[in-house]
């Protein structure tokens, strides 16, 4: 078994108000997806789960940029934000932020994921959990985008755990 040199996560408190909890368990689960990733080549990154997935540690970090990209910018302001990963530009190129081209890299990859997780950051703060967006003929709240990034992120982050797990032995975290 290898063990994961990484960067620092932060324990979320476990006694702190709402908005500190739910600002702190997304972050734990952002900090997760890349301490995942790091460590391992470009190659490594872009290396499947298992046939026939196609799901690399790579698409899972362009996925979630684009997942934060929605829901807290097209969702949460009502921003008329273009995809990242358009797949209307290039038919065979990524859907989602799954699929990968051929030009990406990790660094420019996480650089596009923190961008979007630090404009996240910023459009909830100006935000109360209970504040409401129109969503899909309803409204949602600030309260529930963050519950469903929090899901989003674990179920993300037990996938990489798996994929890690098949590129190096590399476990835990």
């Amino acid at each position: 078994m290898v063990s994961m040199t990484t960067t620092d996560r932060a324990m979320p408190p476990l006694q702190a108000d709402e908005r500190t909890t739910l600002e702190s368990w997304l972050d734990f689960y952002r900090t997760t997806l890349v301490m995942k990733c790091e460590g391992l080549t470009d190659e490594q990154l872009r290396t499947t789960s298992v046939s026939p997935s196609p799901l690399t540690l790579l698409g899972l970090l362009q996925h979630m940029a684009e997942v934060e990209r929605n829901w807290f910018r097209r969702v949460l302001l009502g921003e008329q934000v273009t995809p990242i990963y358009d797949p209307a530009a290039d038919p065979n190129g990524p859907d989602g932020g799954f699929e990968l081209s051929a030009g990406v890299t990790f660094a420019s990859a996480r650089a596009t994921w923190e961008e979007e997780v630090a404009q996240a950051r910023a459009n909830g703060a100006a935000r109360g959990l209970d504040e409401i967006s129109p969503f899909m003929g309803t409204h949602v709240t600030l309260r529930w985008i963050y519950s469903h990034m929090i899901g989003e992120y674990a179920r993300h982050a037990g996938h990489a755990d798996l994929i890690r797990e098949r590129i190096d032995g590399a476990t835990g975290v």
